[in-house]
């Protein structure tokens, strides 16, 4: 099974409460905003936790439903967008049903991420758009220390490691209550083609001088 983290059914209000006015949710949002452009149309959003990105997705034109494995994340999403409980890569919809799918800070969740991409390209319609933004492959991890805002000091032999971690150099973050996952950046990006999406755009943003945050948009094929 390929799911997002149930753990956080019991840091959901805290979640909540962490991403709800955070300048790291705001700058999210202006990426998701830039790489989906206007659209019609239903967007699911995979593992959509707390549904902070409803009111974005809907200010693009289109109408935004989400799943997610976590019945405590869906407690607050419910309030924001329909929803559903459901493994992200096996969503409870038709092949090529919808015109839109947005994966958002969910890869280092996710057992199975290539699984997720291909759930994607698999419900979305031909010429549908996938936008993906994610924690950056080669700065954000157990294997970086960004504790200076002015450079990332990365330890080369955790790189490599993708299994779960709680290692963090900030014990006030996601990481250090439910573990995060690595993903290197050409194993990202090869499994978005290899998933039969089409990349269109990919972008780096930050808080500081140094991107945090990788995003990808793509269309199926």
């Amino acid at each position: 099974m390929t799911t997002t983290h149930a753990a956080y059914d019991q840091h959901a209000a805290w979640y909540e409460d962490f991403v709800t006015g955070n300048p790291y949710t705001q700058l999210v949002s202006a990426l998701l905003t830039e790489l989906l452009g206007t659209g019609t149309g239903l967007a699911v959003e995979l593992g959509c936790g707390t549904g902070i990105h409803a009111d974005t997705v809907r200010a693009t034109g289109r109408t935004p439903i989400g799943f997610d494995i976590s019945a405590g994340q869906l407690g607050f999403a419910a309030g924001r967008l329909p929803v559903a409980r459901a493994d992200v890569a096996a969503i409870p919809l038709p092949d090529a049903s919808v015109s839109t799918v947005i994966a958002v800070l969910i890869h280092t969740d996710v057992p199975d991420y290539p699984a997720a991409l291909r759930e994607a390209a698999r419900i979305l319609k031909p010429g549908g758009r996938f936008v993906h933004i994610g924690v950056h492959p080669c700065f954000t991890g157990a294997f970086s220390d960004r504790s200076d805002p002015a450079r990332v000091i990365i330890t080369s032999e955790l790189y490599g490691h993708t299994g779960v971690s709680f290692e963090s150099w900030s014990p006030n973050g996601v990481r250090a209550r439910v573990g995060a996952r690595h993903l290197p950046i050409a194993d990202l990006i090869n499994a978005t083609l290899a998933a039969g999406l089409t990349l269109t755009t990919t972008a780096e943003r930050g808080q500081g001088p140094l991107p945090d945050l990788f995003g990808i948009a793509a269309t199926r094929s």
